[in-house]
Parts: C-alpha cells; sequence; structure tokens
C-alpha cells in the first residue's frame, strides 16, 4: 500500500466492522469467500485498502448499506 495515501485508523475501522457483521451472521471467513470471491482475512486485519464497490458488495452480502455501516462505524 502506498503510505502517503492510506488512512490506517480508518482502515482498522472498517475491518472490525466487517469482522462484526461476518460474526454477527454466524459466517466462516471461508464461506464468505466461497460466496463472494473475496479474501475477508486480508480485509478483516486491515492489510487490504479496498475499494468502495468492493465494501458496498459486501455491505449488500451482510445485509446492510453503505450509509448504514458508515453510520455505525463513526458510533
Amino acid at each position: 500500500m502506498d503510505n502517503s495515501r492510506c488512512d490506517y485508523d480508518l482502515l482498522q475501522a472498517i475491518a472490525r466492522k466487517l469482522k462484526q457483521l461476518r460474526e454477527a451472521k454466524g459466517l466462516s471467513q471461508r464461506i464468505v469467500y466461497i460466496d463472494t470471491d473475496f479474501n475477508i482475512g486480508k480485509i478483516e486485519v486491515g492489510k487490504t485498502n479496498i475499494t468502495i464497490s468492493t465494501l458496498s458488495r459486501l455491505c449488500n452480502y451482510y445485509g446492510t448499506s453503505l450509509k448504514e455501516f458508515f453510520n455505525e462505524l463513526n458510533q
């Protein structure tokens, strides 16, 4: 990742929230990978600077919207 363009605090907050959503649904990382083709393991530890479209697809998969995701992220 390009360190000058990366907000690590934000990546960590997104990573934690995605992990919470996955665990709330009772899903393993493997199942999410099979269903979405995303390596959620790297995303959940904040090692991957994901795109908005990837985040949107994951939110849809978990049954939430981007708006709800970011509203809950700020609480």
